[in-house]
């Protein structure tokens, strides 16, 4: 999908981060943007940015983890806009604990968030996508954690995983359907966003651990999350990984990969399986 002037983004996690950056991307495309995240007071400011700069944009705050919230935005774009171009299914979140310490709300919250936010989505806007029979694109963010699996992050790993091959056989499904619709996965390394501090939305989501005791902190948790805290922190920019998407769109190009030297991980990680080995502990 090479023209995108005056066609439809729908980019759920558009308050901030990288949903914020592909929106800045889209609105320079020409696009009329529908913008959801769960802080509804970033997002009015983000929309009233957008408008100052003369963007067709309305915002929809949304938990991409609930159906009916996402079934209540997709009925707003269809009926502000008629139909829908661009989904970029990207809000997401994160937990750092080893698995044994996950709780039940922990993998309800960051499956709801990360994966079940995305199926939800799919259920919401495809049916109408075909429907129209208009070239389109479907953009899920996963992560390099959805290729490569990193420690004391159970939750996102399953999660982004769970993105990566939902993504991969959407891909063939539409495909098979000879659709118009194409489908990227984003997977994306170290960015310099908010999610090593996503627990900030748990209490909006209405996500806590019910009273559950908390346990404390081992040395190498801690250790883990100050090394991810620290790679976020010196990540790339936002609008380089907006670039990349749009680049992705263009060309049809189904994984996007922002950050080229983690390639190797990839193929390390490919060996350990083919070799029957026990998973290499990637440096983070």
């Amino acid at each position: 999908m090479k023209n995108l002037q005056g066609k439809v983004a729908v980019i759920t996690g558009a308050a901030e981060g990288i949903g914020k950056g592909i929106a800045i991307r889209a609105a320079a495309e020409g696009m009329k943007l529908v913008l959801a995240d769960i802080n509804a007071a970033k997002l009015e400011l983000t929309v009233a940015e957008f408008k100052a700069n003369g963007v067709e944009v309305i915002g929809v705050p949304t938990d991409v983890a609930s159906e009916e919230q996402i079934n209540a935005l997709a009925e707003q774009a269809f009926s502000k806009f008629g139909n829908v171009h661009l989904l970029v299914n990207n809000a997401g979140v994160a937990v750092a604990k080893p698995a044994w310490e996950a709780t039940q709300q922990d993998w309800d919250w960051v499956m709801g968030v990360n994966f079940y936010g995305v199926t939800h989505a799919l259920r919401a806007f495809v049916p109408t996508m075909l429907k129209h029979g208009e070239e389109g694109h479907i953009v899920n963010t996963a992560s390099m954690a959805g290729l490569t699996s990193q420690p004391s992050l159970a939750t996102y790993n399953a999660s982004k995983h769970a993105v990566v091959t939902v993504s991969e056989g959407l891909h063939h499904d539409l495909a098979l359907r000879k659709s118009q619709i194409k489908v990227s996965v984003l997977c994306p390394g170290w960015v310099k966003t908010g999610v090593a501090h996503s627990e900030r939305n748990r209490v909006a989501a209405g996500a806590g651990n019910d009273g559950e005791a908390t346990p404390a902190v081992d040395a190498v948790t801690l250790k883990v999350g100050m090394s991810i805290m620290q790679a976020v922190q010196n990540g790339i920019p936002v609008a380089q990984v907006a670039d990349e998407v749009f680049d992705a769109i263009a060309s049809e190009r189904f994984y996007i990969l922002t950050h080229p030297e983690m390639k190797q991980a990839i193929q390390i990680r490919m060996e350990d399986i083919l070799q029957q080995r026990a998973p290499t502990l990637l440096k983070i």
